[in-house]
């Protein structure tokens, strides 16, 4: 008996400000498809600027999932990002498409591409309130150190500045009594895939970043920051710790000027580039690397159009 064929998923990935939008609307040009967004902060309504979301017109020439889905204030826990992933990539081929997975956030697409089968705990407002206070009294280093005492794998891949996922990692181990790592099974990739990088040379891409953030600003960044505060966000929602908005929300709030602001923001994204590297290693042997210039996109459109043929 033969096997179910596996759906076809072509993954495009890569650090901030590398072209990754830019390079899925010159596929759409040839191949009829449509993107997933794997980017953990253009879930967020109302953030366009900041989050460098693709543009009306881009949002026109190809469809985009997973984009404006939940309010500032709301949470999306990695459980259901997968579970609505899953469900938009197998609409996608249902109707003859070829999905496109799109985006810079590791734990999305290393979740979905793994078959990681993730706690699913509820959140406890109180434990959480407790561990937060206690990495703002401490300092988020002091909170890191518990996690690696009770789950040092999740301590190794978690960045003691993320006190978010931290906070989680602790939540789930103090609630279930086991380390999310022991319980985030792997189950295998559903999908046929093909996975392509884009990257450039550190330099190049910090200058890219650099140019990126002074676009923003010009179209309007500090207004949009601005707007979500007179909503009523506030700045210590996850959704606000996103690149930018805090040195944004210092600035409006009169505790430094905006040249500081912008300045911080860059340094910022270029520690953000980093890490990003971190998850996608221009030495994985799963990853076909390109470099995003002018040659890249009709190569990459070979290699899609020969992938999804066989």
């Amino acid at each position: 008996m033969n096997a179910t064929p596996r759906t076809k998923l072509v993954v495009i990935v890569g650090p901030t400000a590398v072209g990754k939008t830019n390079l899925a609307v010159r596929i759409a040009q040839e191949v009829a498809c449509e993107v997933v967004s794997a980017d953990s902060r253009q879930i967020y309504r109302g953030m366009d600027i900041g989050t460098a979301k693709p543009t009306p017109e881009e949002r026109l020439n190809i469809r985009h999932h997973l984009i404006d889905i939940v309010a500032p204030d709301q949470i999306l826990a990695l459980p259901q990002y997968i579970t609505l992933a899953g469900q938009a990539i197998t609409d996608i081929a249902g109707r003859g498409m070829l999905p496109l997975l799109v985006g810079g956030t590791g734990q999305y697409i290393r979740a979905l591409l793994e078959g990681w089968a993730v706690p699913r705990v509820e959140a406890d407002a109180t434990l959480r309130a407790e561990l937060e206070s206690y990495a703002e009294q401490e300092g988020p280093q002091a909170l890191h150190k518990r996690l690696e005492a009770v789950d040092a794998l999740a301590a190794s891949r978690i960045d003691y500045r993320n006190v978010r996922r931290v906070v989680r990692a602790l939540e789930v181990y103090y609630t279930l009594g086991q380390p999310i790592t022991a319980l985030q099974a792997k189950q295998g990739s559903p999908y046929d895939t093909l996975i392509i990088g884009l990257t450039l040379p550190r330099e190049d891409l910090y200058d890219k970043a650099d140019l990126r953030i002074e676009q923003m600003l010009a179209s309007g960044f500090v207004t949009e920051v601005a707007g979500l505060v007179k909503q009523g966000y506030a700045f210590d929602l996850p959704a606000m710790s996103g690149l930018g908005y805090q040195q944004i929300g210092a600035y409006l709030r009169g505790e430094i000027a905006l040249d500081e602001a912008v300045l911080l923001i860059k340094r910022s994204t270029r520690r953000f580039i980093r890490h990003q590297y971190n998850w996608f290693r221009l030495n994985d042997p799963h990853i076909r690397w390109f470099q995003a210039d002018n040659t890249a996109p009709a190569a990459i459109i070979e290699a899609i159009k020969r992938f999804n043929a066989s």
